[in-house]
């Protein structure tokens, strides 16, 4: 059972040292630990430091292009390595490593698919009373969205089993945080959180510039999964507001039509016509939507039968 550590890294000489100490070298269940750095285009001494710490795989992605890309292809680089687990950890040791242990522990057991660490966000001394009841809030959305219980939605410490690696797709150019847990709940895997603790903070939140910054990119990362994976159910609730809407208005219409003798009253009926159609041609919208979402879902089978076939090919020929 090989465990591989991966740290999407941007401009972290400072922190790396730090973070990569207080990982663990062996835990119960595991035999090899190996660590892996993905540089997501640091301008610093980044690789030279992971490279002077003797970690086992460094990824170097050339430019910037974000934590999302950095943490996706952290897990394809540790799939080839042959990693069974994969733990993802922030490079500013913001989380601590011997809780690693609590994190794989559910998914040796073959409780979890996708563990992730639950910092306990209402109480973290570190975060703003405003912050805080931005995460909890996130967190209340992301579980409607999922369909499953998560009370710390964008905590990056968490363990993916093999299977969970190569099915897991991130889109987002902001975060994977928020749409890697609806889609683990809109294909029914096994989300288990656990209890983590956090180290003292090292530096601010990059993800994180302001509060307008993270709400306009979190809103619009929530939104967009969760059409993709709940067309049907998001068409057909629009559509059905605004047919209600345009019912409302006829109704309108109709009762001043028969109390006031007829007259007056022509804008309510067009606008309810309007709506009517409109929300009508939602509906159908939403119906063409989930159509395209099942041929998504063979897109992503084929998908995840690619790369098992990759890896098993790279295994015999390793």
């Amino acid at each position: 059972m090989k465990l591989i550590i991966q740290i999407p890294c941007y401009n972290e000489e400072a922190t790396l040292p730090l973070t990569v100490q207080d990982l663990p070298r062996s835990l119960p269940g595991v035999d090899e630990i190996e660590l892996l750095v993905i540089d997501d285009g640091s301008t610093d001494r980044t690789i030279e430091v992971a490279r002077e710490l003797g970690v086992d795989h460094i990824v170097r992605l050339g430019q910037h292009r974000g934590l999302a890309t950095a943490f996706l292809k952290g897990l394809e680089a540790a799939l080839v390595a042959g990693a069974d687990i994969i733990v993802n950890t922030d490079a500013d040791n913001q989380y601590r490593g011997e809780d690693i242990a609590r994190l794989v522990e559910p998914i040796l057991a073959g409780q979890a698919d996708v563990v992730v660490g639950d910092r306990g966000v209402a109480s973290v001394p570190t975060f703003s009373l405003l912050k805080r009841h931005l995460q909890q809030l996130g967190s209340w959305v992301v579980q409607q969205a999922a369909g499953v219980s998560i009370p710390d939605a964008t905590s990056g410490f968490r363990a993916l089993s093999r299977e969970a690696a190569l099915r897991t797709i991130v889109l987002s150019e902001y975060s994977y945080t928020l749409e890697t847990l609806i889609q683990a709940g809109a294909r029914r895997m096994a989300v288990k959180y656990v209890p983590v603790r956090v180290n003292p903070q090292t530096r601010r939140s990059r993800l994180m510039r302001n509060i307008p910054h993270y709400l306009v990119n979190s809103t619009a990362t929530i939104l967009r999964t969760y059409t993709m994976y709940r067309p049907l159910r998001v068409f057909l609730t629009v559509g059905a507001l605004m047919s209600l809407g345009g019912i409302a208005l006829g109704v309108r219409f109709l009762y001043y039509f028969f109390t006031s003798g007829g007259q007056g009253h022509v804008q309510s009926l067009i606008l309810a016509a309007i709506l009517i159609i409109v929300g009508f041609q939602v509906c159908l919208i939403g119906l063409v939507a989930d159509l395209i979402g099942f041929n998504r879902k063979i897109l992503e089978e084929t998908l995840y039968r690619l790369r098992r076939m990759e890896l098993e090919q790279q295994e015999k020929q390793g």
